[in-house]
């Protein structure tokens, strides 16, 4: 499952205990109030149930209605539904860990993949080693870009140089251009791949193993 887009928060436990409702039973039950709320609930139930009623009569014979592919959900690895075969967003330039401008069309012509992740994501550091074994093996038909998105951008110089990051990290927080360009964005990690004639190939919703990159890159090679 990818991670949330934001670090998951401790719960508040000391919350007031709900006043005792007067006119309640010795023994627990509902006191007057109460019942009058949940009749007054039931009403309102009862009335949005008909309101939602179709008027015309059914038709028993009539076929199911057709499914809307557009409602069916994505799977961890999905198709990218409404990016796949497009012409990838490259015309962004962003700044990588040494302030210089990187223009992603600079890349075109190569396999592209893009992953965009954060140092707070822990299945994105787990791809991270992968993604360097994958540039290393395959450094003049492919580039990797990592994406740090919804983090501080002051923590990925220190974290690339630690785990020796040899592919552009560039910074595209606050960005909501590029996260749009390339979304939706169902979690982090998020991985996007481009064929070497500039278009979408391919996208994977959550972690993915060294075995998925390599098959998705070496179909497009």
């Amino acid at each position: 499952m990818p991670d949330e887009l934001h670090p998951s928060q401790d719960p508040v436990d000391n919350a007031p205990p709900e006043a005792a409702v007067a006119g309640a039973g010795k023994t627990g039950g509902l006191g007057q109030r109460q019942k009058a709320w949940l009749g007054m609930a039931a009403v309102l139930v009862a009335l949005t149930l008909l309101m939602l009623m179709p008027t015309g009569s059914v038709d028993p014979n009539a076929p199911p209605p057709a499914a809307d592919p557009a409602a069916a959900p994505l799977s961890g690895v999905d198709s990218g539904l409404s990016a796949v075969g497009m012409d990838a967003p490259l015309h962004f330039a962003l700044k990588d860990v040494n302030g210089v401008d990187v223009k992603l069309a600079s890349f075109k012509g190569k396999v592209i993949l893009v992953n965009f992740w954060a140092t707070w994501c822990g299945p994105c550091k787990v791809e991270i080693p992968d993604l360097i074994e994958l540039q290393r093996e395959y450094p003049d038909q492919l580039v990797i870009v990592g994406m740090d998105i919804l983090d501080e951008w002051s923590r990925v110089k220190p974290f690339a140089d630690n785990l020796k990051v040899n592919y552009p990290l560039l910074d595209a927080n606050n960005r909501k251009d590029v996260e749009d360009a390339f979304g939706p964005m169902w979690g982090l990690p998020t991985t996007v791949i481009i064929g070497r004639d500039g278009k979408v190939a391919k996208r994977h919703s959550g972690i993915a193993t060294k075995e998925q990159f390599k098959e998705y890159v070496e179909s497009l090679l």
